[in-house]
């Protein structure tokens, strides 16, 4: 008998099942972690296998599916096989005894001797047979969506909108492990003093090549370090990093964060206007400003950040027009370009929520409008890679309002500066970061 709180293998399966039922994988990670007594090397393999069967799941399902094909098989059970799928193709490190060994084992404690006895025969046919080749899909959309394990209609709609070479770059990339990054409270802090200090306490640091204030750590947790908890660093990926950079904030401004939670861009924007400065953050969700004023507390930001519970088309309510210097509307999006943090968009979203969420992102642009002053900037991002939610709202915003006009969208270390387009795509091959667009309209007076 296995002990489930001791045992990665048997917590991934736990998290898989949930998962498939609607759970978010970060979030029940991060309880099970909380609720086990695994090592940091068991949690690592936990969340290697869990991150790697989402990411892999068509890719896993194709190796899978020639021996069990017309069997009846339980979610868990079938959970409990892609894992060791998983683990035979991608994890050279872990020999197939210990795989065979431990996943018969589960399948013996959470099961019966049938559920054993299939397990079992599954895995030593899978050894014997092995698994069939990728170029046997003849259906060329098929291969691509089953060789990168991405919903067909996503590479459809970017072949279409990017072309198909810089599609399989992205592709490619967003299979690979995502980045550890954080960004540096400068009002605590300097870069250079937190990579001293974190690479003098067992982390592996260097400055980000793509924001100011970014860090990227290669070693150890960095929410788990002594900056962390002191609020001198939040954890934070670089291109979300590169949206306040984009805001041409100044000391003492007063600016809108629309669509606010969990606060990532509210605590760098407030870090940039200072304590004369004022940031309204907005979210829809009164749990999550609750986690808004949490992270602005531990980074010493609260003074200058007021966290309200409203949905921002309903702005009124709360502000007169020509209120700010500057808004940020990070609006509501598919999330396509965060798939390799978040595997799961993957196979969950449809072009239809595309659709749906451009009519939204156009309702909190039109609401915010007259909200800023003359001059003033909206900068519009999303953490998206598609032009419906991206270029094509901020089409349909400028003709309902041909007071904005669209100005060039500028980093601290000038990415993309030849690009032909005032608007900032940042799409995940590109620095190895999330997908991102980024926009700046300026009111004219």
């Amino acid at each position: 008998m296995i002990d489930k709180q001791r045992n990665p293998r048997a917590l991934a399966v736990d998290v898989l099942v949930k998962v498939n039922k609607g759970a978010y994988s970060n979030i029940e990670l991060k309880n099970i972690i909380a609720d086990s007594q695994l090592s940091q090397l068991d949690i690592n393999l936990l969340t290697e296998i869990v991150y790697g069967v989402i990411q892999h799941k068509l890719t896993l399902d194709y190796f899978l599916s020639p021996f069990v094909e017309g069997k009846k098989v339980q979610d868990w059970v079938h959970q409990l096989l892609l894992t060791a799928v998983f683990q035979m193709v991608y994890l050279d490190r872990v020999p197939t005894r210990a795989i065979f060994n431990e996943s018969i084992e589960i399948a013996k404690t959470e099961g019966h001797s049938g559920i054993r006895a299939f397990v079992t025969g599954v895995l030593h046919a899978m050894q014997r047979k092995g698994f069939p080749e990728l170029d046997a899909i003849k259906d060329q959309k098929n291969y691509r969506s089953v060789k990168y394990s991405v919903a067909p209609w996503i590479i459809k709609e970017l072949d279409a909108q990017l072309g198909e070479s810089k599609t399989n770059r992205i592709l490619a990339s967003i299979n690979q492990p995502a980045r550890q990054a954080a960004r540096i409270n400068t009002q605590k802090i300097t870069q250079v003093q937190a990579v001293d200090y974190l690479n003098a306490h067992e982390y592996k640091v260097i400055p980000s090549e793509v924001a100011e204030d970014g860090i990227v750590v290669s070693n150890g947790s960095v929410a788990r370090s002594e900056l962390f908890q002191n609020g001198s660093l939040t954890v934070q990926d670089e291109s979300a990093m590169l949206v306040a950079e984009a805001m041409q904030l100044e000391s003492g401004m007063t600016v809108l964060d629309a669509c606010a939670a969990p606060g990532g861009k509210t605590t760098h924007i407030a870090q940039q206007v200072g304590e004369n400065g004022h940031v309204l953050a907005l979210d829809l969700h009164p749990k999550k400003v609750a986690l808004i004023r949490t992270n602005a507390k531990r980074m010493g930001l609260n003074t200058q950040v007021e966290a309200k519970a409203l949905d921002a088309r309903k702005i009124d309510l709360l502000a007169e027009d020509n209120s700010f210097d500057r808004i940020l509307v990070d609006a509501p999006c598919s999330g396509i370009g965060l798939i390799r943090r978040k595997p799961e968009i993957r196979y969950e979203k449809a072009l239809t929520d595309s659709e749906k969420l451009h009519k939204i992102q156009l309702e909190i642009l039109n609401a915010v409008a007259a909200k800023v002053k003359n001059n003033g900037i909206i900068t519009y991002s999303t953490c998206t890679i598609l032009k419906q939610e991206n270029e094509n709202t901020m089409t349909d915003f400028l003709k309902l309002h041909p007071e904005f006009e669209l100005i060039q969208t500028s980093t601290k270390k000038q990415l993309k500066s030849s690009r032909t387009t005032p608007y900032l795509n940042i799409y995940p091959d590109d620095f190895e970061s999330d997908g991102f667009f980024i926009a700046c309209l300026q009111k004219r007076a």
